[in-house]
């Protein structure tokens, strides 16, 4: 073990050469590293709470690859949009895909997941592929829910979609996480929201609900500093979110450090287990974007302050800094991954182009449908097939 600046890397059985450009070498299999930016608590109950973040050299490969593929597949939407090729709303993750990659990590197969309308890099990590977000953001009869939910309503397995009204995912998410502690499968509901949200009324009645019944639910609050068009500053009396469940205990992390975010996840996640829920965490992290296509994000705040965060803060460059520094990665491993991403991004472009637009208007209405006559397209006709569609397959 041996000391760089404020890392620690820590060498576990050396991975065995391999081979980069004609060359073999040795690669760390395990680093560990100071939480930077320390958590922060408030009425969380005593206990060791962690200062330092370990991560094996397959799981950092993993989440660079995942948070680039957000990353990639956000610029894409942008200029597809741009092109008219995308409609209506689309709001971009650029900036925070260390949230939903460092939750995701320490997710078990019966945790849930439900958050607002930036839901795209969420989609992407509960398990949509590139394709599935691109041609549902067109329309297209592949996308994820067919094309009739477009950039707010992308579901999977466990993944109960964004939501387009501000903060009315956060009492659906305590009414999932009432069922993981009805159904007793020691699942945990993620139930994410922006600052802006984070005034509704509706979360205050959700968190009395959830701390009344201890419901396995963390509120989470991804804070990028800006609701639609104004500073959290100005939006909010106190801006410490973490701190406003009251006696739900809260946690304050680092959004732009995935393994900051993996190690509080994984804390309120414990708790929650151990059937001390709910929990509030507040994920302090930007967004490079407007808050929506419409909105060109400069008007409330400077060129300059977003060049900064991306200079500095960035949570993609700053941990591939990281791996490179302890030998987790090498530059040529890390930019093969980048030109992966790049073609796997370009090619679902194509297929979300070229797939064809979705015309079934009728089906997902019902999943067991009573009726005998279905109104058509034409006031009071039958639907020429009377067919309804199979339900997703989620």
């Amino acid at each position: 073990m041996f000391y760089r600046g404020s890392v620690i890397l820590r060498a576990v059985l050396p991975k065995p050469c391999s081979l980069v450009g004609k060359e073999k070498r040795n690669y760390a299999t395990e680093a560990t590293f100071d939480i930077a930016r320390p958590f922060k608590f408030h009425h969380f109950p005593e206990g060791e709470k962690p200062t330092q973040a370990s991560v094996g050299r397959d799981e950092a490969l993993a989440m660079y690859r995942q948070m680039q593929m957000i990353r990639r597949l956000e610029t894409a939407a942008g200029n597809l949009y741009k092109e008219k090729v995308i409609r209506g709303f689309c709001h971009l993750y650029s900036g925070q895909e260390a949230v939903a990659v460092g939750m995701r990590s320490v997710m078990q197969p019966q945790d849930s997941i439900v958050t607002a309308y930036r839901d795209h890099g969420w989609a992407l990590v509960m398990g949509v592929d590139a394709v599935g977000v691109l041609a549902e953001l067109t329309g297209r009869a592949t996308g994820c829910s067919r094309g009739k939910g477009g950039s707010m309503h992308m579901y999977a397995p466990n993944f109960y979609g964004g939501n387009g009204i501000v903060g009315a995912q956060c009492p659906v998410g305590a009414g999932i996480a009432f069922g993981h502690k009805y159904l007793g499968d020691k699942g945990v509901c993620l139930t994410l929201y922006g600052d802006g949200a984070a005034n509704q009324g509706q979360l205050f009645e959700a968190f009395n609900m959830a701390k009344l019944w201890n419901l396995p639910c963390i509120f989470i609050c991804e804070n990028n500093g800006y609701g639609m068009g104004t500073s959290a500053d100005r939006a909010a009396a106190s801006t410490n979110y973490y701190t406003r469940g009251q006696f739900v205990p809260g946690i304050w992390i680092d959004g732009m450090d995935v393994l900051a975010v993996r190690e509080g996840t994984k804390l309120a996640m414990d708790l929650c287990r151990e059937g001390k829920g709910p929990v509030v965490l507040e994920a302090a992290t930007y967004r490079y974007s407007g808050h929506s296509m419409s909105d060109p994000g400069t008007s409330y705040r400077t060129r300059e302050e977003v060049q900064e965060v991306r200079a500095t803060r960035d949570p993609i460059t700053s941990f591939r800094e990281k791996m490179l520094t302890t030998d987790l990665a090498s530059h040529d491993e890390l930019k093969k991954i980048d030109q992966e991403v790049r073609k796997a991004i370009d090619e679902a472009v194509a297929r979300a182009r070229a797939d064809p637009e979705t015309t079934d208007l009728y089906g997902d209405v019902y999943s067991n449908c009573l009726e005998e006559e279905i109104r058509g397209t034409v006031p009071f006709e039958k639907h020429p097939h009377q067919v309804i569609g199979k339900p997703l397959n989620l």
